[in-house]
């Protein structure tokens, strides 16, 4: 017996360790540990979804394959008609769904990284390749350099990301525009469209579009915005000539009853649900003034419930280390092609922030080459309110021997 031999040499997926396995591992109490390393809501659902959860009349009962009602809410929630809506356990289920339906061994999709890591791996799991074209220094999209790599490897998918996972920037209107002219499906991944933008989102959303076009899909997920990432519930909108392939192709039933009880009792509530948004939008501001004076972060523009920073002077990977260990403090390290000595720091609860703050303040890292501060020595800094403007961005090098772009088969882009 034998496996498929792709398999063999495809690297597992590296997930965020889950809380209780950090809480006995440390010997902290949940309510000891600051989470701050996978992006997810502090806040947790709303208490009439947990109340709804706990008073479910049919756990029993396999759930509706065609998550008929959930649909009908999503279709008031988003303006999209019901018929173009699927449902997914996470968004992550719906992105292996469309590559399980177009690719065939040696196709190849296009991502842009830095970027969210499952795109690559879920190519590889398909005995696919993915062909990355490098974001430039700002994280905006290299255009010229995409267009090269659409003509030369014509992709059968383009997963993009806006707001984008690890930074947080969105892509400019003028930008999507150009993507849905190329030659190839458009898949949009709106995980954290709701803390961009105004009213939920939907200022900046392309998911209203998806029924007037013929190669664009958009995703979206309630782990975020809603709190319910345990619970694994996300969606997607797809072209009419698309849903006949993923209806007979997906799991038939894939979405929990509790997960559909939990994102419909949401939609019910979404005014609630957005003054969570802006709890976290506020924090999200004074998180970033706070990071700002620390002097070796560099923490970047960001639109989603996240600040990416670049450790300049410091290890960053012990900085990671000592918070975790010292204070109970989880953040997420990055150390690739661009995001070298790179945090990211989801927005937490003004408390959550107090406890980082403090924790940064008397965390001792080895210095590495700097002119800031003496090696073995805490730096100092003010984390009082004070109006300073965002740190430079830094600059990420791409290769330019022969072209912007390179494929991947390692599995080494992957990030939450």
């Amino acid at each position: 017996m034998k496996i498929r031999t792709h398999l063999e040499s495809l690297p597992p997926y590296a997930p965020i360790e889950p809380f209780e396995v950090l809480s006995a591992r440390l010997g902290r109490t949940p309510d000891q540990i600051v989470k701050l390393d996978a992006n997810e809501n502090p806040y947790g659902p709303l208490k009439v979804v947990r109340e709804a959860l706990a008073n479910m009349e049919f756990p029993h009962i396999y759930p509706d394959p065609e998550s008929r009602a959930l649909r009908k809410s999503l279709a008031e929630f988003t303006g999209v008609p019901a018929e173009y809506l699927m449902a997914g356990a996470g968004a992550d289920e719906l992105l292996d769904l469309l590559m399980r339906v177009f690719l065939e061994p040696n196709d190849c999709i296009l991502s842009c990284p830095p970027t969210f890591g499952m795109y690559s791996f879920d190519a590889e799991l398909n005995a696919a390749r993915c062909v990355e074209v490098p974001r430039r220094a700002d994280f905006s999209l290299d255009m010229d350099a995409i267009r090269e790599a659409v003509e030369t490897h014509k992709p059968k998918l383009f997963f993009i990301t806006s707001p984008n996972n690890p930074d947080g920037s969105v892509l400019d209107s003028k930008t999507i525009d150009e993507l849905l002219e190329l030659p190839t499906l458009i898949v949009l991944d709106e995980a954290y469209i709701e803390f961009a933008g105004e009213n939920l989102g939907a200022s900046l959303s392309r998911i209203r579009e998806v029924p007037s076009r013929e190669n664009l899909v958009v995703l979206r997920t309630f782990s975020k915005w809603a709190g319910l990432a345990g619970l694994r519930v996300g969606y997607g909108a797809f072209p009419l000539w698309l849903m006949p392939t993923l209806w007979k192709s997906k799991q038939p039933y894939n979405i929990n009853v509790a997960a559909s009880v939990a994102a419909q009792v949401s939609l019910e509530h979404t005014d609630e649900l957005a003054k969570t948004v802006e709890l976290l939008k506020d924090e999200r501001t004074r998180l970033m003034a706070g990071l700002q004076k620390i002097p070796y972060l560099k923490p970047y523009p960001t639109q989603s419930n996240f600040i990416l920073c670049q450790v300049d002077g410091r290890n960053a990977a012990e900085l990671k280390a000592r918070l975790a260990q010292e204070f109970g403090v989880f953040i997420r390290y990055f150390n690739k092609p661009g995001l070298r000595d790179n945090i990211r720091i989801s927005v937490g609860r003004p408390q959550d922030t107090d406890v980082l703050f403090s924790a940064l303040a008397k965390v001792v890292v080895l210095r590495v080459k700097s002119r800031r501060s003496k090696v073995g020595r805490p730096l100092t800094f003010d984390l009082r309110p004070k109006k300073e403007k965002h740190a430079n961005r830094r600059n990420i090098t791409t290769d330019k021997r022969n072209t912007n772009y390179h494929q991947t088969g390692s599995g080494r882009h992957r990030q939450t």
